[in-house]
This record gives structure tokens, sequence and C-alpha cells, in this order.
């Protein structure tokens, strides 16, 4: 009999966290960097426990319509590009629609969105990967994400960080204001 077998979704995803997400900093850099691309000019950063036991990105940038919510967390999903000569001339932080996807595999993850058109902001609850719960939120323009219990699931993960003061050094607020929204 073959050694060789086909992963399961979850094992995938894990694997793909690892190279995306290797501490709760990296956690912070794309998340960011998606509020970056979405036009943000002020982006509110909390960490309690270095990261691991809640990171929350608050953010004003354009927001997610509520059918984009829950693809958003596919693995590949992306608003920048749509084909491969699209590679070549792509210009946010962001592309390759791995960090959601990636964050809610070894998390559990809040999305609360809501876009300037919306009269209701709209948030969606994934743990594991999998989706828990999706509703109607009060919210402002933008987008909260809050990442909990990071590496939950994958002990080998959270066995290799670092005390919490040192796993997450970053300032509290940063902002950008040469930033556009990509839809």
């Amino acid at each position: 009999m073959g050694k060789i077998v086909l992963l399961d979704d979850l094992t995938i995803n894990q694997i793909a966290a690892g190279e995306v997400i290797e501490r709760p900093a990296s956690v912070v850099k794309e998340l960011v960097e998606n509020s970056i691309d979405a036009g943000a000019t002020k982006i509110d950063i909390e960490v309690q426990n270095g990261g691991i036991k809640k990171i929350r990105i608050i953010d004003n940038g354009c927001g997610m319509a509520e059918d984009d919510i829950e693809f958003a967390f596919e693995r590949h999903a992306t608003s920048k590009i749509r084909a491969a000569s699209d590679l070549e001339t792509v210009k946010s932080m962001g592309f390759r629609g791995e960090a959601l996807a990636s964050v809610a595999s070894i998390a559990n993850v809040e999305l609360v969105t809501k876009t300037e058109d919306d009269s209701i902001g709209h948030k969606i609850i994934v743990e594991g990967g999998n989706v828990l719960e999706k509703s109607e939120a009060g919210a402002q323009k933008g987008t909260t994400i809050t990442v909990t219990n990071l590496f939950y699931n994958t002990p080998v993960r959270y066995k290799f960080l670092k005390k919490d003061y040192t796993e997450l050094r970053i300032h509290r607020r940063c902002s950008n204001t040469n930033s556009t929204c990509k839809s």
C-alpha cells in the first residue's frame, strides 16, 4: 500500500498558516496591511498577552460588502487581482488572499465591517476555519477584526512563542493617509 495521502482542509490551512503566521506580530502585520489597502487613515491596534490572547485591529477604511465577508476567509480569495497578468501591476501591500484564511485556521476571529453605502454593518465569527455565525451588527464605516486564542489548535507553534512582553512590540496607533481602497 502507498504512503502518500491527501491532507484534509484543516491540516492544509494550518500548514499555510505556519508559512504566513509565525507569531502574533505576523498577524498584526497582515491585518494592518489589509487596513491600509482598504484606504484606512486611522488604524487602532489593541493587544493582550503579547497578542496571544487577543489582537484587535480597528480601521476606518472602506469596509467590506456583505457578500464578501464570508468569502474573504477562503484561501486565495482576494480583491486585488483577477488574473496572473495582474501580478505585474499590483500596487497593494498584500494580494495573496492568505491572511484571513490563515489566521482563522489557527485562532478565533470576529470581523465586523460596514461600507459607506450600507445602512447596517455585518459580523462574522470564524473558529478554526469554520464559520460559526454571520449576522447584522451595528458598526461605523470600516472594519474591526478581533483575533483571540491565537494558535489554540496548533500547540507546536504555541510552544515556541516567547514571553508576552517580547512577542509583540508595536505602537498602539498608526495611520496612513496615502492609501486607497481596492475593490
